[in-house]
């Protein structure tokens, strides 16, 4: 890192990185010995949202089906199927999700494929410390 003070006052600092592409988006990779905050991934909390809206919508009754509210909303339904099962995720879980908090192996492609149904199972496939019982 280096440092710098221009003509008009102003400090100019120069910070060497390399730029990255994984998974779509651009990672800033910082020189060793110096640790970057890198902008929250909020994909998986946009579907698990999107999920639970649409479950809402299933349960209260608005849409006969799955096929039905697909075409209403202009999706396909086994992709709305694959989405409505981040409903059945623990709920310790989704608050990861929600917080940006979610083991890197828990990405949309992770989640699209079948997974436990058991939360306990959940927690030890991604590696999710099992939540203490109460004494």
């Amino acid at each position: 890192m280096k440092a710098e003070l221009s003509r008009d006052g102003t400090i100019i600092v120069s910070i060497p990185m390399q730029m990255r592409r994984r998974g779509g988006r651009t990672l800033i990779i910082a020189p060793e010995g110096m640790a970057l905050v890198q902008p929250r991934e909020d994909t998986l909390a946009k579907l698990v949202v999107r999920a639970h809206h649409w479950l809402k919508l299933l349960e209260g009754k608005q849409f006969a089906s799955v096929r039905e509210l697909a075409a209403y909303k202009k999706t396909d339904a086994s992709y709305m199927a694959k989405i409505l099962r981040l409903t059945l995720l623990a709920p310790d879980i989704i608050e990861l999700i929600l917080d940006g908090r979610q083991p890197d192996i828990m990405t949309w492609e992770e989640l699209r494929k079948s997974f436990p149904m058991l939360w306990s199972e959940q927690r030890e496939r991604w590696g999710i410390p099992p939540i203490p019982e109460s004494a």
